[in-house]
C-alpha cells in the first residue's frame, strides 16, 4: 500500500485539534491543584466562550468570502444596551426584537457600503465599530442598564433551556446551523467561490455583490445575538460588552483553519478555535497572571493565527 506523501497532507487542517489537546493537557497538569479539571470550571469555559463562538461562526462566513468585520464587538455592546432599555420600557418581545434590529441595521449598512459602494470592509467596519460604541455610550451616559426580566435572563443568560445550560444551547445551535449552511447549501458554496476567486465566481453566474452583502448582514445579526447573550449572562446592558471580541473571533476563525484570504472555511474548526481562546483565557486567570501578561499572550495568539493563515 502506498503511503500518502506528507506534502499532500494539510497539516493546518488538523493543527487546531493538536493545539487544543496540547494546551488542555498543559493546563491540566499545571493547574491540577487549582481546580482546572473540575466539572464546574470546564462548564464555565464553555459558557464563557459562547459569545465568542457565536460571533466566530458569523465571522467564518465573512472571512470565507474574503472580507472582514471589525464592528461585531461594538454591535454586541449596542445591542445589549438597546435591548436593556426596551426590556425596561416595553417588555420581553420588544426588547429582543429591538436588539436584533441593531444587527439588521448595522449589517445592512455594512453590506451596502462594501458590496454596492465598494469601500473596503476593513474601513467600513472599523468606522462602524466606533459609531456603535459611541452611540451605546451616548444613550446610556456611560452607565450600565440593569436587566430585571427573569425570563430574558433565563433564556439568554445562565439559566437552562430544557435540561441544558442556555448559553451552551445557543453556542451549539450556532455551530450546527453554520456548519449546515456553509457545507450543505448553495449559499455556502457561493460564499466559498466568491472568496476563492471573485472573477471566476461571477463568470459562473454568481452574484458576488449579493453574497458579500449577505455575509456582512449575517455577521452583524449574529453579533446582535451575542449581545443578547451578554445582556442575559451579565444581566445588564453596557456599551463595553463585546469590546475586543472581534479580535478573539478572528483568531478563533483563523486558528480553526479558515483562510484569511478567503475561499475556504470550517465551522467545526472555528468552534475549536473559540474553545482554545476560552481555554487559554481560563488557564491564565487560574494561573494568577496579571492582566497585562494575559493581554500579551492573547496578542501573541492573534499573531500566531495570522502566521498560520492559508495562502492562496
Amino acid at each position: 500500500m502506498k503511503l500518502p506523501n506528507i506534502k499532500e497532507i494539510d497539516l493546518r487542517a488538523t493543527l487546531i485539534y493538536w493545539m487544543f489537546a496540547g494546551i488542555f493537557l498543559f493546563f491540566a497538569i499545571l493547574l491540577h491543584d487549582d481546580g482546572f479539571l473540575q466539572s464546574n470550571n470546564l462548564l464555565n469555559i464553555l459558557r464563557q466562550t459562547a459569545t465568542i463562538t457565536v460571533m466566530a461562526v458569523g465571522m467564518t462566513f465573512v472571512i470565507s468570502a474574503a472580507e472582514i468585520d471589525l464592528s461585531i464587538g461594538g454591535v454586541a455592546g449596542l445591542t445589549s444596551v438597546v435591548c436593556a432599555l426596551m426590556l425596561r420600557d416595553y417588555g420581553l418581545i420588544q426588547g429582543i426584537l429591538g436588539g436584533l434590529a441593531i444587527g439588521l441595521i448595522v449589517g445592512s449598512l455594512n453590506g451596502l457600503l462594501v458590496s454596492r459602494v465598494g469601500i473596503p470592509s476593513f474601513l467600513v467596519t472599523l468606522g462602524m465599530q466606533g459609531v456603535a460604541i459611541g452611540f451605546a455610550a451616548l444613550i446610556t451616559n456611560y452607565y450600565p442598564i440593569p436587566i430585571l426580566n427573569d425570563t430574558f435572563n433565563t433564556l439568554f443568560g445562565s439559566g437552562k433551556i430544557g435540561w441544558f445550560p442556555g448559553l451552551l444551547v445557543w453556542s451549539f445551535a450556532a455551530v450546527i446551523i453554520g456548519w449546515v449552511t456553509l457545507t450543505k447549501t448553495t449559499f455556502g458554496r457561493r460564499v466559498l467561490a466568491t472568496g476563492g476567486n471573485r472573477d471566476a465566481a461571477e463568470f459562473n453566474g454568481i452574484n458576488t455583490k449579493n453574497v458579500k452583502f449577505k455575509v456582512m448582514l449575517i455577521s452583524s445579526v449574529v453579533a446582535s445575538i451575542a449581545g443578547l447573550l451578554y445582556a442575559g449572562r451579565l444581566q445588564t446592558g453596557r456599551y463595553e460588552w463585546g469590546a475586543g471580541d472581534e479580535l478573539s473571533a478572528i483568531a478563533a476563525v483563523i486558528l480553526g483553519g479558515t483562510s484569511l484570504f478567503g475561499g475556504s472555511g470550517t465551522i467545526i474548526g472555528t468552534f475549536f478555535g473559540a474553545l482554545l481562546v476560552g481555554l487559554i483565557n481560563n488557564g491564565l486567570i487560574l494561573a494568577g497572571l496579571p492582566v497585562s501578561q494575559q493581554q500579551i499572550i492573547r496578542g501573541m495568539i492573534i499573531i500566531l493565527a495570522v502566521a498560520l493563515a492559508k495562502k492562496k
